[in-house]
């Protein structure tokens, strides 16, 4: 049967539609290769959500056509986000593509590399706001943790973000199915299950039920055996209520970790940017959160150059993250996208966000030095992830650090450690703004 090489761009989100294809190709017969090179068909998941990224969309594209024309790969599919939002610019601009698949056209897969083996062209957009199709997966992560997506879609509609026009609208997965494939994850050895969708604090709101099933959901997953972590991303300020809060706080397996995007705290640009809730709402959530959850860590991406933003909220915004000392922020400049109304408003030159996103940068590695400093002598427990053979140690993660996001703790050992293990680690230095530790042995 014919070989099929996949390359997945983006999200943790976009990895796991990218894991369904392989499942999906797979199952019918296909070889799914690791490596590109020597594929009849390369599957190319992309990401158009901001510049940056369809940047390094088109980069990959460009990359794998070179191969193409040296006889090296077969036929080139994109798929993703890019694919749906330009729909018929790519082939039109990249005759090197043979088809596209939109967003809504993943469960087309395997019609589409059938379609493009017989030389056929594929341009295949179904509706974005369809119900999810459930299927297996191929995992691409290590073994384990494990990204488990429990929506799709979005109805925050921020002014400044082309996600509901990708996606579509919100639409929670069926509880009794996200059970389910929890269950093969344990089963096949995950230890970490880390919780996506664009909106994870709205789930379930647009089920029957209409209300939020987040905290119901997060206390079945850990009756699972097998899982000793669980992660929660994307959580949006105005969604946590007492109920998440407490489930959090209480269930050991859930990590002491959230991840709440709030992009900024100035009043006027909230609502500009279509965001529920104001700054005096950040102010008492982050307050009640820390009280009521020993030993959190909160991490949240801001956005500088807003529509709106000048020096003084600007300011701002600065003096907000230094009194609130959030243990994990990113930074991203502003990034009018097409489509979207912020791209219409007057905002900051490009090189202004820029330097303002640095001086959000400098003010995070205080806070980052503050935080590392306050860990030495500590003993942690530690989830190890590998080893760097260009550095010749074993590395792993602290409860603090999300995988590919956050940072890593060097694990000094002599003896080999186990990858998917869970060790004590006693922190005695910084490298790099990384910690670094010995095994404790009681």
């Amino acid at each position: 049967m014919a070989r099929i090489g996949f390359i997945s761009l983006g999200c943790a989100k976009n990895q796991v539609d990218c894991e369904r294809m392989m499942f999906r190709v797979q199952e019918v017969g296909f070889e799914v290769q690791g490596d590109v090179v020597g594929s009849d068909v390369v599957i190319i998941n992309t990401c158009g959500f901001i510049d940056s990224a369809k940047s390094e969309a088109i980069d990959h594209i460009l990359q794998v056509a070179q191969l193409k024309e040296q006889g090296l790969v077969g036929k080139i599919l994109v798929t993703g986000c890019l694919s749906q939002r330009y729909q018929t610019e790519i082939m039109q601009e990249m005759p090197e593509v043979d088809g596209v698949l939109g967003t809504g056209s993943y469960d087309r897969v395997v019609e589409a590399v059938e379609a493009l083996l017989q030389d056929q062209s594929v341009e295949r957009f179904d509706s974005i706001d369809a119900p999810e199709v459930e299927t297996g997966r191929i995992l691409t992560t290590p073994e384990h943790y494990a990204f488990i997506k429990i929506a799709e879609g979005c109805d925050n509609r921020c002014s400044y973000c082309i996600i509901p026009y990708l996606r579509g609208k919100f639409r929670s997965r069926d509880m009794d199915d996200v059970l389910y494939e929890a269950r093969l994850l344990a089963h096949s050895g995950a230890k970490e299950l880390i919780v996506v969708a664009q909106d994870t604090s709205r789930y379930g709101t647009d089920l029957p039920e209409h209300k939020r099933l987040l905290p119901e959901l997060l206390r079945q997953l850990c009756a699972i055996d097998g899982f000793q972590w669980i992660r929660i991303h994307y959580v949006y300020p105005d969604e946590i209520d007492d109920a998440l809060i407490e489930v959090i706080a209480t269930e050991p397996k859930i990590v002491k970790y959230l991840d709440i995007p709030i992009q900024h705290c100035n009043d006027g640009i909230l609502k500009l940017m279509n965001r529920r809730g104001d700054k005096a709402l950040l102010e008492e959530l982050f307050a009640k959160l820390r009280s009521k959850i020993p030993g959190l860590v909160l991490r949240t991406s801001v956005i500088t150059g807003l529509p709106g933003e000048g020096e003084e909220e600007f300011t701002e915004l600065c003096a907000f993250l230094k009194k609130h000392r959030l243990e994990r922020v990113g930074a991203f400049p502003f990034s009018p996208e097409e489509g979207t109304p912020a791209a219409q408003m007057p905002h900051p030159d490009q090189e202004t966000a820029q330097q303002r996103a640095q001086m959000i940068e400098m003010i995070q590695s205080a806070v980052m030095d503050d935080y590392n400093a306050s860990m030495l002598g500590k003993i942690v427990d530690v989830l190890v992830d590998g080893y760097d053979e260009t550095y010749e140690q074993y590395y792993g993660r602290t409860y603090a650090d999300s995988p590919e996001i956050d940072g890593r703790v060097w694990i000094a050992s002599e003896e080999p450690v186990s990858e998917g293990s869970f060790v004590k680690i006693c922190i005695d230095a910084i490298i790099d703004g990384d910690l670094s530790g010995y095994i404790w042995e009681e």
